[in-house]
C-alpha cells in the first residue's frame, strides 16, 4: 500500500511539474512570438535527466522538479501523437486524401526511397557497416509527423499547397514503418537470410489491415455517435470521440500498424459526419497538452554532456542531415508540380529526423545492428533535428517568400477559399435557422449551419443542408466552421442564455464581424445587444407586428398603406430594443 501510495505521489508531481512548466514556458515563448513546440521542447531538455537529474545529484531537493521519462509519461506522449493525427485526420476526409494520391504514393514513396539510399551511402562512406548504413539510411528518411503537422497548424497551413505536399509525405512515411521495422530485424546478426518476399507479404498485410479497419470503421462510427449524439450528454459524447480515437489506434497497433495511422483513419471516416467539428472542438485541448509532452520526452533525449563532448560532430549530422535531405526533398516537390518556393518551403519541414528514428534506432540497437555508441550519437542527432525545426521552418518560410515574392502562408487553393471566407455562419438550425438559410440559398450566399439536437442534424444532412452537430457556443467549433472569416454570424436559438453566451463569445472573438440574433422579447434584446449583437429582433414584436398587419388587412387597410405603417412600426421597435439603454 505504500507503494502505491508512493508511486500515486509521484505521478502527481510528474503532472504537477509538466503543468507548471507549461504555463510559465509556453506563454513566455508565445510573447515573443516563438513555436509552442519549442517551448515544450526546451521544458524537456532543461527538466529532463540531462539537465535537472544531473544538477539534482549535487542538490538532491532538485529531483523533485525533474521530469522522468517512465512509462505512463511515454504512454501519454505516444497519445498526443495520437489525438493529433485523429484531428488531422477530421479535417481531410477521404475525397481530398484521394485527390492527394499522386503527391502520397508518388512523391511519398520516392521520398522515402531517395534518402533512404543517399544517408545509407553517406554513412558507408563514413566506413560504417552495411547493416548500419542501412538502419541510418532508413531511420532518417523519416521525419517527424508530429512536429510538421503541429507547426503546420499553428501557421493555419494544412489547407495550402505546402501542407498537403507534406501532410502527403508524412502519411507515405507512416505507411512504410512496418516494412522498415521489417528490414531493421532482419539485419540483426541473429536473424535468418534477408526474405524480400517477407517484405512484400508485411506491406500486403498492412494494407489489407487498413482495409479491414476502413471497413468496420465506416459501419460503427456514424451509428455510434448517432446514438450517442441522441442522449444530449457532453460528457457522454467527449467519452465517444476518444473511444474512436484510442480504439482505432489500438486497432491499428495489433495489425501491426502505428497508433497514430489508426487514429488517422477513424478521423478520415468522421470526417464525413456531421459531428466531425464537435468531435475536434472536444478533443483540441486533450491534444494540445498530450502532444506538448510527448514535445517534452524529445527534448528529455538530449544529453547536453554528448553535445559538448562532441560539438562538432554532432552539428555536422544535423547539418548534414538537413542539407541531404533539403537537397532531395527540393526538387523531387518541383518534379510533382510544386512551384520553387513551395518546394523549397517542404523540403525544410520535412529535412528532420522524425519520431520513429528513435524506434527504429532502438530497435536495431536491441537487435545487435548497431554499436551502442553509434545508437546514442545518432539518437542525439535525430533529437536536436527535430529542436531545431521551427527554426529552421521559418527560414525556409522566409527563403520561400523572397524567391517568390510573396507571403506563402497565404497560398490556399481557391475552391477552399471560397468555403473558409464570406460566408454566414447560423448557430441554431431549428425554424428560423433553416428559413435564414432558404432565403441565403435562393441568393446563392454560401452558409453553414450549427445545431445541438442530433436527430434534427440527421435529417437535414439527409437532405443536403449545409449543417453540422455541435454547442454553438464553443469557440473551437465556431473557428472550425469558418467564423474568423465570415461575413456574418446569426444566432437564432431558442435558448435565452446560451444565445447571450454565443454572442458574446463571438464579440470577444472576433469583434469586426457583424452578429444578429434571435430575442425572445425586448428585454432579452436589450441584453443581446449588450452582449454584442448588432441587431436583436424579437420574437414577440415580430408576431404582433404580423398580427397587425392582417387585422389592418381585414378592416379594409390597402395592402401597400398596411406594409409601410406595420414597417415603420417595426423600425422604432427595433431602435427602441437596441438603445432603450441609453
Amino acid at each position: 500500500m505504500e507503494g502505491h501510495t508512493a508511486g500515486t505521489a509521484e505521478v502527481i508531481t510528474q503532472t504537477l511539474v509538466f503543468l507548471a512548466a507549461t504555463c510559465v514556458v509556453v506563454p513566455a515563448l508565445r510573447k515573443a512570438r516563438l513555436s509552442a513546440v519549442m517551448g515544450f521542447l526546451l521544458i524537456g531538455v532543461a527538466m529532463g535527466p540531462h539537465v535537472l537529474g544531473r544538477l539534482a545529484e549535487n542538490w538532491p531537493w532538485l529531483g523533485a522538479f525533474e521530469l522522468e521519462e517512465d512509462a505512463p509519461t511515454l504512454f501519454l506522449a505516444e497519445l498526443g501523437v495520437v489525438f493529433l493525427l485523429f484531428i488531422i485526420g477530421l479535417e481531410v476526409s477521404f475525397e481530398r486524401l484521394w485527390a492527394m494520391r499522386r503527391f502520397v504514393f508518388g512523391l511519398g514513396f520516392a521520398q522515402v526511397a531517395l534518402c533512404a539510399l543517399a544517408i545509407g551511402a553517406v554513412a558507408m562512406a563514413f566506413d560504417n557497416s552495411f547493416a548500419v548504413s542501412a538502419v541510418l539510411g532508413l531511420a532518417f528518411a523519416l521525419s517527424s509527423t508530429a512536429l510538421v503537422l503541429q507547426l503546420l497548424r499553428e501557421r493555419r497551413q494544412i489547407a495550402t499547397t505546402v501542407g498537403r505536399s507534406a501532410f502527403s509525405v508524412l502519411l507515405m512515411q507512416d505507411l512504410m514503418v512496418v516494412p522498415i521495422l521489417f528490414v531493421v530485424a532482419a539485419l540483426s546478426p541473429d536473424a535468418g537470410a534477408f526474405n524480400e518476399g517477407q517484405v512484400f507479404i508485411s506491406l500486403l498485410t498492412a494494407l489489407a489491415a487498413i482495409g479491414v479497419i476502413v471497413v468496420v470503421g465506416r459501419l460503427l462510427l456514424r451509428p455510434l455517435f448517432r446514438w450517442v449524439a441522441g442522449a444530449d450528454s457532453r460528457e457522454i459524447f467527449i467519452a465517444a470521440a476518444l473511444l474512436a480515437a484510442i480504439g482505432m489506434a489500438a486497432a491499428a497497433q495489433m495489425a501491426g500498424l502505428s497508433m497514430a495511422l489508426g487514429a488517422f483513419l477513424a478521423g478520415l471516416l468522421l470526417a464525413e459526419t456531421e459531428f466531425r467539428h464537435q468531435i475536434e472542438a472536444d478533443l483540441d485541448p486533450f491534444k494540445n497538452l498530450l502532444l506538448g509532452l510527448f514535445f517534452v520526452t524529445v527534448g528529455m533525449q538530449i544529453d547536453i554532456q554528448l553535445l559538448l563532448s562532441q560539438p562538432v560532430l554532432i552539428l555536422v549530422g544535423v547539418i548534414g542531415l538537413f542539407a541531404l535531405k533539403i537537397a532531395i526533398i527540393a526538387p523531387l516537390a518541383k518534379l510533382f508540380g510544386l512551384s520553387w518556393p513551395r518546394a523549397i518551403e517542404t523540403a525544410f519541414l520535412l529535412g528532420q529526423a522524425g519520431e520513429f528514428a528513435f524506434v527504429i534506432i532502438a530497435a536495431a540497437r536491441a537487435g545487435g545492428a548497431i554499436p551502442q555508441d553509434t545508437a546514442n550519437f545518432m539518437l542525439i542527432v535525430t533529437a536536436l533535428s527535430i529542436f531545431i525545426t521551427p527554426l529552421v521552418a521559418g527560414l525556409g518560410g522566409r527563403i520561400a517568400a523572397r524567391i517568390g515574392g510573396d507571403d506563402p502562408s497565404k497560398h490556399t487553393p481557391p475552391a477552399e477559399a471560397a468555403t473558409e471566407s464570406g460566408h454566414v455562419v447560423i448557430a441554431g438550425f431549428g425554424r428560423v435557422g433553416q428559413t435564414l438559410a432558404d432565403i441565403l440559398s435562393a441568393q446563392e450566399i454560401a452558409h453553414v449551419g450549427v445545431e445541438g439536437e442530433a436527430a434534427l442534424v440527421r435529417s437535414l444532412r439527409d437532405q443536403g443542408r449545409p449543417v453540422y452537430y455541435g454547442d454553438a457556443s464553443s469557440r473551437q467549433l465556431l473557428e472550425s466552421v469558418g467564423a474568423a472569416n465570415a461575413a456574418a454570424i446569426v444566432v437564432t436559438i431558442n435558448d435565452t442564455s446560451a444565445a447571450e453566451r454565443i454572442v458574446g463569445e463571438v464579440k470577444r472573438a472576433w469583434p469586426h464581424i457583424p452578429i444578429y440574433a434571435r430575442a425572445r422579447d425586448g428585454d432579452h434584446a436589450r441584453r443581446l445587444h449588450a452582449a454584442g449583437a448588432a441587431l436583436a429582433s424579437p420574437d414577440s414584436i415580430e408576431a404582433a407586428l404580423q398580427l397587425s398587419e392582417a387585422v389592418l388587412n381585414s378592416v379594409g387597410v390597402p395592402d401597400d398603406v398596411s406594409r409601410r405603417i406595420i414597417n415603420d412600426r417595426r423600425e422604432a421597435e427595433v431602435a427602441r430594443a437596441l438603445y432603450a439603454e441609453s
